[in-house]
């Protein structure tokens, strides 16, 4: 009789502000797990997907994901999820089973046990700040982002990154809660501002919304846009009459040029063909994520977070951005500028 198969808990969000990510995340993790099992599994062992939506609350998919392990019905969890949800479900899986947290975040994560594929403030938004100041001279920022954990604290790092750095100045900001549509009087609070550019530290629809208010305001006459969450169905939903001006950096875009991103596109528009949901960076994650979970369980020959995390340091594999490798369980990637052209991004630039 075969072995079992290896489960792998996807959480990914259906619903809620965030959820415009969830189908290019459940295809491209639904890829890498059929690309692994091409490949002969993992240690001669089928990998299947268990989705479970991130978009409740932390607590309720925590639990679930609680009754999945102690059930032996997930053997590792993968997923782009608000750090929000991170939180809970680290100290709730207790490095019982692998975790591999895709989505980028505000740094800082120790939980023994997960690992990370996302991009931090410090590789993603201090070289940004530094290419806007030096390529197009915007130096003063507002800051505006949702009101929990991953805006605050990358709100506060880029803080301490500007006292150190006198061409980017923080002036002000504000923090509004996850579904928020109404953004005048944050809209009015940039408009009496000395900025030339506003950080957006938005989620999903909250920043497809913000776009709207800021155009009808006439904003992008008076700054530049930066985001480190923008993905190419956000600007479908904007429009490109509401995104012009909008900068972003990531470790990936669909309209990435290397031979591996080409690659990998080429991949997922043969598998789930030419009307399927746009492959964007959040998604693209989750494949990563899949990768290197694969990749710590061949090392460590076992699916066991205790020798996974014995064999962790150090280990690499290739993706769709190019070879990696896991440095204090994080990833170590390059990172991009893009511009906002219409519905796709220009790439301008490696940080």
């Amino acid at each position: 009789m075969p072995e079992r198969p290896i489960t792998v808990a996807l959480v990914v969000p259906l619903q809620g502000s965030e959820q415009m990510y969830g189908p290019s995340c459940t295809l491209s993790a639904r890829l890498a797990a059929e690309e692994i099992n091409d490949a002969g599994g993992l240690l001669g062992r089928e990998v299947r997907l268990h989705i479970v939506d991130s978009a409740a609350d932390p607590h309720t998919v925590a639990d679930e994901v609680d009754r999945l392990i102690s059930a032996g019905r997930a053997d590792a969890v993968v997923g782009w999820h608000l750090s929000a949800l991170r939180e809970v479900l680290a100290r709730r899986i207790a490095a019982r089973i692998p975790y591999v947290y895709t989505a980028l975040y505000e740094g800082g994560e120790t939980t023994p046990g997960v690992f990370l594929t996302g991009e931090t403030p410090a590789a993603q938004l201090y070289p940004a700040l530094d290419w806007m100041a030096r390529e197009i001279s915007v130096r003063r920022w507002f800051v505006v982002g949702n009101d929990y954990c991953w805006p605050r604290h990358s709100a506060a790092a880029v803080g301490r990154y500007a006292r150190d750095h006198r061409e980017v100045r923080i002036e002000d900001g504000a923090f509004a809660a996850l579904g928020t549509t109404d953004f005048d009087a944050v809209s009015r609070m940039i408009e009496r501002s000395e900025c030339d550019g506003v950080l957006m530290l938005l989620v999903g629809r909250d920043a497809v919304e913000f776009n709207r208010w800021f155009t009808a305001r006439r904003l992008d006459d008076q700054c530049a846009r930066l985001t480190p969450l923008m993905d190419e169905t956000m600007l479908l939903e904007s429009g490109a009459r509401d995104s012009r001006d909008v900068f972003s950096t990531a470790g990936f875009f669909e309209a990435l040029t290397t031979d591996d991103s080409l690659r990998f596109g080429a991949r997922y528009v043969e598998r789930f063909g030419p009307d399927a949901p746009v492959l964007n960076s959040p998604g693209e994650s989750c494949y990563e994520g899949m990768q290197l979970l694969a990749g710590l369980v061949r090392r460590a020959g076992s699916a066991d977070v205790g020798r996974i995390c014995a064999i962790a340091e150090g280990t690499r594999y290739h993706g769709p951005r190019g070879e990696v490798t896991l440095t204090d369980r994080h990833v170590e990637q390059q990172i991009y500028m893009a511009t906002a052209d219409e519905s796709s991004y220009d790439v301008l630039a490696s940080l």
